[in-house]
């Protein structure tokens, strides 16, 4: 009789060379892929031990709704699916470290931060430590945990500062069966590409594409309550009922959906809103979604007329061997007759970005992009361009270079040469 440990290995050869013979993966994807079921293993033995000595008390999963084509390539009973399933199930609930008795072994730090040395042409040069973060993280029980983000934006904050201490994250988890989620608190809305996943070293250009943050202002949190679910089919699906923008109507930033995050501080919620995203990653390297947020009045009451708003977006996010690309494009629809008679009421814009990055020594790597943005927004009409270059020393740490070339409404052009170096941790 083979160990246990062998037939995890079968079921893992099995999910390994079928996908391959499907979609020809790369190396470095067949790598991606091992690393992955490697930390589902560790996963699996800290929790409950060494394979060869857990056979007994492995959980048992129901493996009725398993692909038939999975089920054939089971000659044990579907022992090896049930194993599978279960170093899954426990990995995807975030059982990546023991619950220990002691709260500190329960607790995580984390954290990104990035500076930016940007020079303009005709215009002031800056030198901006733009934001420093830090996560804290707890599991409760194996079902329940707390997730927060403290970011302290322009290195000082306080009256007559350019910075701001922003509480960013700070809700609780709820971890069911299937993959469902529950959470409740102010959390990052599941919109675009950047809005939930922003830390310097997982994107390209010193500074965050305009569209998300113009268009999807990026970052874009709320309180709220959210429902999520990762089905077993690649897709999953998210949806949340939460506080509103609050848009100013007068000024030079009347309409303008940046302009109208509240953060969640002392926020009017006289009118609230909603946010739906249907997510596909089952390939690898595939990354696709559409989203959505609804809100019946952007002005929370205190324009002259109820302006109800609708944005819809859908995003994409390819990675094949070392060939990327990042495409967006996300609207606004604002009714009303006073932002109609602005021009504000169609707000909305897409990027292209393509990339390319190569392995260097050890764990180093390079890589090359460039990216086109078109937008039109509060402030009239922007067509940006980019090109960059970013530098990994190793995992999470990256140096960074790019020029923008800024052409506003009117044709006036403005050129940006932008320096940076962010982490994560």
């Amino acid at each position: 009789m083979t160990t246990l440990i062998a037939r995890i290995c079968k079921v893992a050869l099995v999910a390994i060379v079928l996908p391959i013979s499907a979609s020809a993966l790369t190396l470095e994807e067949l790598a991606a892929r091992m690393e992955r079921l490697e930390k589902k293993v560790a996963a699996y033995e800290k929790r409950y031990g060494p394979l060869d000595e857990a056979r007994a008390s492995a959980p048992r999963v129901s493996h009725e709704a398993a692909p038939a084509s999975a089920a054939t390539n089971s000659s044990n009973g579907g022992l090896e699916l049930d194993v599978a399933e279960s170093i899954d199930r426990i990995y995807e609930a975030g059982e990546t470290s023991s619950v220990g008795d002691n709260w500190w072994e329960r607790s995580h730090l984390g954290g990104y931060g990035e500076m930016h040395l940007n020079l303009v042409s005709g215009g002031d040069n800056t030198l901006d430590f733009h934001r420093w973060v830090l996560f804290l993280n707890h599991r409760f029980n194996d079902r329940i945990t707390f997730n927060s983000e403290l970011e302290l934006e322009h290195s000082l904050s306080g009256e007559g500062k350019n910075g701001e201490v922003e509480l960013e994250q700070a809700y609780l988890d709820f971890a069911f069966a299937n993959g469902l989620h529950a959470k409740g608190g102010l959390f990052l809305l599941p919109v675009g590409i950047m809005n939930e996943t922003h830390e310097p070293d997982t994107f390209f250009g010193v500074e965050r594409n305009p569209i998300e943050k113009e268009i999807i202002p990026t970052t874009w949190w709320e309180g709220g309550l959210g429902l999520s679910q990762n089905l077993e089919n690649g897709f999953s699906w998210d949806v949340a009922v939460h506080s509103g923008l609050n848009v100013p109507t007068a000024g030079n930033n009347a309409y303008r959906i940046r302009s109208g995050r509240q953060k969640v501080s002392n926020a009017p919620a006289n009118e609230p809103a909603a946010t739906a995203r249907v997510r596909y990653t089952g390939i690898p390297g595939v990354d696709v979604s559409v989203f959505g947020n609804y809100q019946n009045d952007i002005t929370q009451g205190a324009g002259t007329e109820a302006n109800s708003a609708i944005m819809v977006g859908a995003a994409a996010n390819i990675q094949r061997g070392g060939f990327g690309l990042r495409g967006l494009i996300a609207s606004w629809d604002i009714d009303g007759t006073a932002v109609a008679a602005m021009g504000r009421d169609q707000q909305w814009g897409f990027y292209l970005e393509p990339s390319y990055t190569l392995p260097l020594r050890d764990s180093s790597k390079v890589g090359f992009f460039g990216r086109w943005n078109w937008y039109e927004f509060a402030r009239g009409e922007v067509d940006q361009f980019d090109a960059g270059v970013n530098f990994w020393p190793v995992d999470n740490v990256v140096f960074k270079a790019d020029y923008s070339r800024i052409i506003s409404d009117g044709g006036n052009a403005e050129d940006v040469f932008n320096l940076g170096v962010g982490y994560s941790f």
